[in-house]
This record gives C-alpha cells, structure tokens and sequence, in this order.
C-alpha cells in the first residue's frame, strides 16, 4: 500500500487555505472573523497555544456557511483539477491519504479518487475539534490504530513534519511539486 498527505502532496496547495478562500469570495461575512483569527495565529507563533486550538478557531468561519455541503461540492468542481498528475501513474488500489485537513472537506475528493481517509475531525457546522490535529505523531497513531499490521510501501509528502510516518514505511518519497525525490536523511 502506499499513504500520502494530502495537501501540497497530491493538491497542489493547501486544500484548508483555498476552501476558505472560495468561501471568502462567496460569503464576505467570515472576514469578521480576522481578528480573532489572527489573534490565534499569533498565539500559536508564540507557543501560547497549540496547533488544535488555533485551527479550530480559524474553522469557526464554517458556522457562517449556510450549506456548507453545497459549498464543498462547488469547491471540489472548481478544484479538482488541482490533483497533481504523478498521482495516477503511483496510485494503488489499497491507497491512504493521511492528512491534518478537516475529514468531511476531503472525503468528497477521496470518494471520487477510490482512496481511504485518515484526517482531522472537525465539526462542519462550527469548526470544533473531535480530538487532535491528525499532525505528525498524531498521523503515526491514527494509522496504527485503524492499521495496526500494515505495511507502508512508499509514503509520500511534502513535509519533514511527516518524518514520523516516513519513519514506518519502507520507502518515503519528498515531493516537490511534480519532483519526486528521496526523503531527506535525518540528522541525529
């Protein structure tokens, strides 16, 4: 089998960042929200508060959405075409993406492209956090407990924040871009 992140691995982007953008230039009204959401912003920078709880209060836009299902299908049309080509000519059928962006965002994506989903839950209506980020070790946990005998082939993904992951598979793949190159050696 082979796991791959989602955003910037096989989107060309970050998925989170382009969502709210597409809810921006619909729904102006989540532009109040700026200031608590760079407040979080800050904070987190600071280590004031962790990664969780910043996301979390940059998603509370989702409770200004009024169909955020809707939303999301015109986002995903408008979108899909950002799926990066080198993941046709790798993908497997047994594929797992494993990503910090909110589940119910890429469930949609994953359903059309056959790939199962190990991501951040997050409530739609109004951003909450149902556990942690799926982030770094977290991702470790997450795929071991749905996945406890699993062999990684190849793992890909842009971030050495994915170091973990890369960690348990047999192979680990940096991406850049289209580029794929072999995982940076870790400096002990």
């Amino acid at each position: 089998m082979n796991v791959y992140d989602f955003d910037k691995t096989i989107y060309d982007g970050d998925s989170s960042i382009d969502f709210y953008a597409y809810n921006l230039s619909k729904s102006w009204i989540i532009a109040l929200l700026w200031p608590s959401q760079l407040m979080a912003g800050a904070l987190y920078k600071l280590k004031l508060i962790d990664k969780t709880l910043m996301k979390q209060i940059f998603y509370a836009y989702f409770r200004f959405i009024p169909d955020i299902d809707k939303r999301l299908d015109g986002f995903w049309k408008a979108n899909r075409s950002k799926i990066k080509a080198f993941y046709a000519s790798t993908k497997k059928e047994d594929d797992i993406i494993v990503s910090a962006s909110p589940e119910f965002m890429l469930e949609p994506i994953c359903r059309e492209l056959g790939v199962r989903l190990i991501a951040s839950r997050v409530d739609k209506r109004n951003g909450v956090y149902t556990g942690k980020n799926c982030f770094g070790e977290e991702k470790v946990k997450r795929f071991r407990k749905l996945y406890p005998d699993a062999v990684i082939e190849v793992f890909y993904s842009d971030s050495l924040s994915d170091s973990p992951m890369a960690r348990i598979a047999n192979e680990a793949v940096f991406v850049v871009g289209e580029q794929l190159n072999p995982w940076p050696k870790e400096e002990n």
